[in-house]
């Protein structure tokens, strides 16, 4: 597993982030057979800079197979990311 996590106010920031995203996104699946993930992406995000360029956006919600958290959904991260197989029962 991965994590990226920015913050950013300008849209030249987050397109750079997008772009490392996006090739992490290709590695995790480089060389693995039927297209599943050696790895998975995760991006942790928050800023202006994310919210100008909603292609972008789309790019990074594809590489990371929806993985994209923001500071209202930060509490969902280990929830919804294989974060949850080492969550302890209580």
């Amino acid at each position: 597993m991965i994590i990226e996590a920015k913050t950013t106010e300008d849209d030249g920031t987050a397109r750079d982030k997008v772009t490392r995203i996006q090739h992490l996104g290709e590695l995790s699946v480089g060389g693995a057979a039927g297209g599943k993930q050696k790895y998975q992406v995760i991006a942790c995000i928050a800023g202006r800079g994310f919210g100008v360029r909603r292609e972008d956006m789309k790019k990074m919600l594809l590489a990371t197979r929806g993985k994209v958290f923001t500071l209202k959904t930060l509490d969902q991260l280990v929830e919804y990311s294989n974060l949850r197989k080492f969550k302890t029962k209580v």
